[in-house]
């Protein structure tokens, strides 16, 4: 099962209690869904879940039933799948953001005074298409209500393990300009696209998605968002770490070479004898720990000497060294 589909299976175990809310949730299905407008009204959905919630929702907000429930041809394949969500959604959207059921449901409203009952309650006199009613949506509750139920309708979440996307589509443009307006109110300002003719909303912030998730009643999966940022620092954290502490040990080996390199000169010269008792003693330790770093080697002396002090030996070393 996709991330989308179990965030809906999570959103779909919230009660609705207030007729209010009840009202905006299908307001937002009704305006993200497949078609909506005078004459029909039409939600496709091959989300199990999302398919047993539409008729209760329904039937509280607008005591009203659907004229049936037409479930299509099973689909074998996870191919065919995304192929024909993309055609009945045209959202384009990635394979990994779209539901993958076994089959589609149909939820169908033709008869004209179900469907002037609907209109009649969120407050159209033509087509319902044209602009939100922001009169339904004045309560915090409500519009949390509203955007689940864009987001059972239109709305798709990718995986974050793979990348940080959710967006919410419309084929209504003005929906969807006044669908960010609401978002903007309520502290959630998205980007917009327009993708084949359909007007998208979206967000690619993990913290976004993360309170988007929490405010629409899916804390379980904006929990998920924030544990896998929490993974992906971790991780990312952890190969800094390791590619600066192998910078740094490429840098001490390089530095012991130059340096043993240098000793052996002097001895080869046969200068060392002639150098002070500190300077002979530096280098016969390091001729006998080439693999100590500078910091380690210096607890080899007794007493131990500083890090400082060490290196400004080793550069004296160098110095006679390159005089040679």
């Amino acid at each position: 099962m996709s991330f989308s589909s179990e965030t809906k299976r999570e959103l779909c175990r919230v009660p609705v209690k207030k007729l209010c809310c009840a009202r905006a949730e299908a307001y937002g299905i009704l305006l993200y869904c497949n078609t909506f407008h005078t004459s029909e009204a039409r939600i496709i959905t091959g989300n199990p879940d999302l398919a047993e919630r539409l008729p209760k929702l329904f039937q509280k907000a607008f005591q009203i039933r659907f004229d049936n429930a037409e479930e299509t041809p099973e689909i074998k394949s996870p191919e065919e799948t995304s192929e024909s969500i993309k055609s009945i959604t045209d959202l384009n959207a990635p394979k990994d953001m779209n539901d993958a059921p076994t089959g589609k449901r149909v939820f169908k409203l033709t008869d004209r005074v179900k469907l002037r009952r609907v209109m009649d309650i969120l407050g159209y006199e033509r087509s319902p298409v044209l602009h939100m009613n922001f009169a339904l949506l004045e309560e915090d509750c409500c519009k949390a209500a509203f955007l689940r139920g864009a987001f059972f309708a239109g709305g798709s979440v990718t995986n974050p393990v793979k990348r940080y996307h959710l967006e919410l589509t419309t084929s209504h443009a003005q929906v969807g300009r006044e669908l960010e307006a609401l978002l903007r109110e309520v502290g959630y300002p998205p980007k917009n696209i327009m993708r084949s003719g359909s007007f998208v909303s979206y967000y690619k912030q993990s913290d976004q998605i993360e309170d988007f998730l929490t405010m629409i009643g899916a804390p379980v999966s904006a929990m998920r968002v924030m544990t896998a940022k929490l993974e992906k620092d971790l991780n990312n954290k952890i190969n800094r770490r390791i590619n600066c502490d192998s910078a740094n040990l490429d840098k001490s080996v390089e530095a012991s070479r130059e340096q043993t390199e240098a000793i052996r000169r002097l001895r080869d010269a046969d200068m060392l004898k002639n150098l002070s008792n500190k300077l002979q003693i530096t280098a016969a330790l390091r001729l006998e720990y080439p693999e100590l770093a500078l910091s380690e080697l210096a607890e080899e002396f007794d007493p131990p000497v500083t890090k400082s002090c060490l290196n400004h030996r080793m550069r004296k070393l160098i110095e006679l060294a390159r005089g040679l």
